[in-house]
């Protein structure tokens, strides 16, 4: 990892120049829970300008980043970040509490990241997800490996939409997936052990269960039961 993101931050000052003022890993990769194979290397670009020709810049190393498997960097310029810093709290709060800087000054200690729309973009971003889910399932082959790949493929969103839930409830917010979990599930009352298997098998502790399709009825079951509370809960705020 250390490797790539080297040849990367390389890539990115000879690619923009004067024009690149930060580079940022967020995401797993600087929480501690990054897992080859399942977990992407997230890089956020503060840069002074973000028109065109200076997007285009980018190109060539974005295309051997996403070759490499990674989504592309995110551009910003620091105005576009502080204004938009409401609308993308959730995102901004996770940056803010678990990111690396690799290049430049870490700018993120001094954003403030308004709260104002956070309940209502946790709701959203569950309920949203809870539909994309529920499209994955119906447009699945039916047979284990698809739809252990929709499991897996979605359940580090989840973790992170349901501890965002708990500090909206003012809850003590955990720092791993399986610990964020548990404390969702007691909140909403809910059984986590499809959470808990597919978060092992991911982990390799150990290997998907015999009854995939059981496990995908659990964990279906699990997301409406946490997004119905969570949705129960701000109706009484």
């Amino acid at each position: 990892m250390e490797a790539k993101l080297t040849d990367l931050v390389g890539r990115l000052k000879v690619a923009a120049g004067s024009n690149l003022k930060a580079v940022v890993l967020y995401g797993s990769g600087a929480s501690g829970q990054f897992r080859p194979g399942h977990s992407d290397l997230n890089i956020l670009c503060l840069v002074d300008r973000a028109g065109t020709d200076q997007l285009e810049a980018f190109h060539a190393t974005a295309e051997w980043w996403i070759r490499d498997g990674n989504h592309p960097p995110l551009i910003f310029t620091r105005e576009e970040l502080e204004r938009c810093a409401d609308v993308f709290a959730i995102e901004l709060l996770d940056m803010k509490q678990h990111h690396r800087i690799l290049l430049g000054e870490d700018f993120f200690a001094g954003l403030d990241v308004p709260t104002r729309h956070h309940a209502l973009q946790v709701e959203r971003e569950l309920r949203t997800n809870w539909l994309r889910l529920r499209q994955a399932i119906v447009a699945a082959p039916l047979n284990d490996k698809a739809h252990f790949t929709i499991m897996s493929k979605s359940v580090s969103t989840f973790c992170a939409l349901f501890r965002h839930a708990l500090l909206i409830f003012g809850e003590s917010t955990p720092t791993t997936k399986r610990d964020t979990v548990a404390a969702i599930a007691a909140l909403a009352r809910a059984n986590p052990a499809a959470f808990y298997a597919v978060l092992d098998a991911r982990e390799g502790a150990q290997k998907p269960a015999a009854n995939v399709g059981g496990l995908l009825s659990g964990y279906l079951e699990f997301v409406e039961i946490v997004t119905r509370e969570v949705d129960r809960r701000l109706d009484t705020v």
